[in-house]
């Protein structure tokens, strides 16, 4: 069995341990956050000199500890396993989101849930304790506040092209073309068909995303309309977009009538299951944000390829969505830059229109303007690709990634180019 090292995450598990908080790990189902808990952060543990029976694991999606979804059982069996005061214990809880809460024996009018066992487990001088969560509602609202320094979250993705290539078992030459087409889901690095993989990709959205958005949020719509929503989400991939749009489109060519309001709900719901992303426009001069349109990217490319059957392949835009998916990894606020122009038409008057910048990031006090490109090859192709870039006018860097197979560079005004390839490979230091 391949181990994929989660360097990135396990790095920052350790950094955060015996912190006195909740460590809480996120992500879209199957992209790995039980074995990063489970088996690479528990054998650091281990090899750090951490007692087997020191370590606590349980997971709550298994039937077999289905009781322990009641927060009374939940916290009466963690508590009498951490009982010798002079050892550190940790606490490692799989799937938390199943705790379901109860009426508080002692006062009826209240609840509990696994928001105070784990805030009690948290008080325990001898105890650290780490979940992992599934579905991203529990850190909103009333959940988020109840964590408020009292949590760290450590957001999970499916594996990055750096993490793929060094676990990828094939020749190195066929690696952007695997990850391109089918993702980083780690199960598929044990599949060898193209039937098996996009079978596999498949099922996640017939037997458990799907199913799951219906039942997290008790909505009545038919499986059949959310999935055509994400088919149409496919292919706008890298597209501006917003809801109105897309209840235009199923209106006009699936011959349905949905709300553009429940089309807004129905797209939050994936996007809190972590199916997908939504990317907001900033005017960068105006230092404002412009709430439509919008876009809308997939937490990993072979879910997106798989719900149009891996027909579009615009690799422009699959490229832009993994670059997209590659920067959130690393930890940056992401936004879709606009630039607003004047000029004036053959007829002299003043027009006004807009740039685009792919992506402005910002990091603490750090901000990065990103251009996604397959070619600068011919020099009217490049001039188009950094005219908006060109017309931003402060000092922060600038980049194009390109898909060109050629060595890092940078032009007189300033604008650095680089390979996609060797930017996720992280073989270019520059974010």
């Amino acid at each position: 069995m391949t181990i994929i090292e989660r360097k990135r995450y396990l790095d920052r598990l350790i950094r955060l341990r015996d912190n006195g908080q909740v460590k809480i790990i996120t992500g879209i189902r199957r992209c790995g956050k039980s074995f990063l808990l489970n088996t690479i952060y528990r054998d650091y543990l281990m090899r750090d000199g951490v007692k087997k029976e020191q370590i606590i694991m349980l997971d709550l999606d298994d039937n077999l500890n289905a009781r322990y979804r009641n927060p009374m059982e939940l916290s009466k069996y963690l508590r009498a396993l951490v009982t010798e005061k002079d050892k550190r214990y940790y606490i490692l809880i799989d799937e938390i989101q199943k705790v379901k809460p109860v009426s508080n024996p002692y006062l009826p009018e209240e609840e509990i849930g696994f928001v105070d066992v784990l805030n009690g487990l948290k008080n325990l001088p001898n105890a650290d304790v780490y979940v992992t969560v599934s579905n991203s509602k529990m850190l909103s609202s009333d959940i988020a506040t109840e964590f408020r320094g009292r949590g760290d979250i450590i957001p999970l993705s499916p594996l990055t092209y750096n993490e793929f290539y060094a676990a990828y078992p094939g020749e190195k030459r066929f690696v952007w073309r695997e990850f391109i087409t089918y993702g980083g889901m780690p199960k598929l690095m044990s599949i060898a068909s193209h039937e098996d993989k996009a079978q596999y990709l498949a099922d996640l959205f017939r037997l458990i995303y799907i199913k799951d958005v219906i039942e997290r949020n008790h909505l009545k719509a038919d499986e059949t309309v959310l999935d055509e929503l994400l088919n149409v989400i496919s292919s706008a991939v890298g597209s501006l977009t917003n809801p109105t749009k897309i209840a235009d489109t199923f209106q006009t060519v699936k011959k349905m009538k949905i709300k553009n309001e429940t089309i807004s709900h129905y797209l939050d719901c994936f996007i809190d299951a972590f199916i997908l992303h939504k990317v907001f426009r900033y005017d960068i001069k105006g230092r404002a944000y412009i709430e439509t349109p919008l876009k809308y990217y997939f937490s990993d490319i072979g879910l997106r390829n798989v719900k149009i059957n891996f027909r579009q392949h615009e690799e422009n835009h699959i490229m832009e969505n993994i670059l997209y998916n590659e920067l959130k990894a690393r930890g940056f606020s992401i936004d879709v830059g606009v630039v607003p122009i004047r000029w004036k038409d053959k007829d002299g008057k003043m027009k006004l229109s807009q740039l685009e910048v792919d992506f402005v990031l910002n990091k603490g006090e750090k901000r990065y303007y990103i251009q996604s490109a397959l070619t600068v090859a011919e020099e009217e192709k490049r001039l188009q690709e950094v005219n908006s870039l060109n017309r931003i006018d402060d000092s922060f860097t600038k980049i194009v990634i390109i898909k060109d197979d050629k060595l890092p560079w940078t032009d007189e005004r300033g604008v650095q180019y680089m390979n996609i390839e060797d930017f996720l490979l992280g073989k270019i230091d520059k974010l």
